[in-house]
């Protein structure tokens, strides 16, 4: 089987190529921005969370704060006295 090659084959082959790398830069752009994006969203989110930290720090500021909070392990405590008889 002889095949020919045609000018419009080929024109139409390089024409074919060239619109599937122009639609792939096209999608691999529009992945970019989107990834772009969602990495500025997070960093907005972490600055909102050190600033709302930092104001609350602020707030409390030279204010003491007592926890009422005792751990027990395996039912032992830890004593500063001994009894002797």
């Amino acid at each position: 089987m002889i095949v020919e090659a045609s000018i419009t084959g080929v024109i139409r082959t390089v024409l074919i190529l060239i619109g599937i790398l122009v639609v792939l830069r096209f999608l691999g752009q529009l992945m970019n921005a989107k990834r772009n994006m969602e990495e500025e969203r997070e960093l907005n989110k972490r600055s909102r969370q050190q600033q709302s930290e930092r104001e609350r720090v602020q707030r409390n500021f030279g204010r003491t704060q007592v926890n009422n909070r005792v751990d027990y392990q395996d039912g032992i405590e830890d004593v500063d006295f001994e009894e002797v008889e």
